[in-house]
């Protein structure tokens, strides 16, 4: 995006800055490539310094009930201390690194709903001008695809995805958010579970994967949440479909204890920390298609619970809104 400014203490026209990324989804841990281009305006100016800021449409939870919010999550300075001259156009390469837990945005170029930004700074003559939000795509790891590739091959749906604002207790949580993909049983486990949501915290040494299962209620028993965890590497080559329908099998084989919140692992860091209960937040096997497969039949309107078309029609009016209206939104 190009955005232009006056910058009123000086009185005259500013620099146009156009930030352009490298084609293709970045990954979490990996390389942000691409570059910043800059046009001089009506008069010589010293750039002190080009800063590039993430910002995340995160969901925050509070008294009144729920709102969302763009939340910065990483800086970069990524150019600075030159003089561009009145018309002069220059282009500024940069090459950053995602923190290891940037949300995932699609899988297999479909969108899943989660809205990340890259927004512009430049520092002139002590001012600062914040310029518009880049969208920013991020693909999941190896690890993270398998995981959710098996889950489509399970016969389980993908039914939304979301950025949580808190921490989930026990965890090597960074951020101040964390993902949700909520997905929907496979009919083998309809009749005991509504929905589980994943939660991928991954790191240098590997990934977490949180799971929780909102499970149906008996006729003498209320429904209650079930949670627990596991560890992989980033490269661990497995029977995906078989490790993955254990976690599943284990998570809602779980029984709540009286007076808590879900069922946890004995021994497991979670116990008494429910997926949505926010440290720091006080404020069978068959073949089938890949979770990839089932995202791109959501925004088809194929999948279980999808209105045709809903799911994509609703990404692109969410981003547009973001987009637009994050500058003065997300100044506080």
């Amino acid at each position: 995006m190009v955005f232009k400014r006056l910058l009123g203490s000086l009185g005259v026209g500013g620099p146009t800055v156009d930030t352009v990324l490298d084609p293709g989804p970045a990954r979490p841990g990996g390389a942000l490539t691409g570059e910043v281009r800059l046009k001089g305006g009506s008069a010589d100016f010293d750039i002190e310094h080009i800063t590039l800021e993430l910002v995340a449409r995160v969901e925050i939870e509070h008294e009144e009930g729920e709102s969302e919010g763009g939340v910065a999550f990483d800086r970069f300075t990524v150019g600075g201390g030159f003089r561009l001259a009145e018309g002069e156009e220059r282009a500024v390469p940069f090459s950053v690194t995602l923190p290891w837990e940037t949300p995932v945005t699609e899988l297999h170029g479909q969108p899943l709903g989660v809205v990340l930004g890259v927004r512009t700074e430049l520092s002139v003559a002590g001012a600062r001008d914040k310029g518009d939000l880049d969208p920013l795509a991020v693909g999941p790891l190896p690890a993270q695809e398998a995981i959710l590739e098996a889950l489509g091959g399970l016969g389980f749906g993908f039914k939304s995805a979301d950025l949580e604002y808190g921490r989930i207790g026990g965890t090597g949580q960074q951020l101040p958010f964390y993902q949700e993909i909520e997905i929907t049983p496979s009919p083998q486990y309809a009749h005991q579970v509504n929905e589980i949501e994943v939660t991928f915290l991954a790191s240098p040494a590997g990934l977490e994967v949180v799971l929780e299962a909102d499970k149906r209620g008996g006729f003498l028993s209320g429904g209650h949440d079930a949670l627990t965890r596991f560890t992989v590497g980033h490269h661990d080559v497995r029977d995906w479909n078989t490790e993955v329908d254990g976690w599943i099998r284990r998570l809602v084989e779980h029984r709540a204890s009286y007076g808590t919140h879900g069922a946890h692992v004995p021994g497991d860091p979670y116990a008494g920390h429910g997926h949505g209960g926010h440290d720091g937040h006080e404020g069978h096997h068959r073949s089938g298609p890949g979770m990839g497969t089932v995202v791109a039949a959501g925004a088809a309107g194929l999948a279980v619970g999808v209105v045709g078309g809903m799911v994509a029609a609703e990404v692109v009016d969410e981003v547009g809104d973001f987009f637009e209206g994050d500058d003065e939104g997300d100044e506080g």
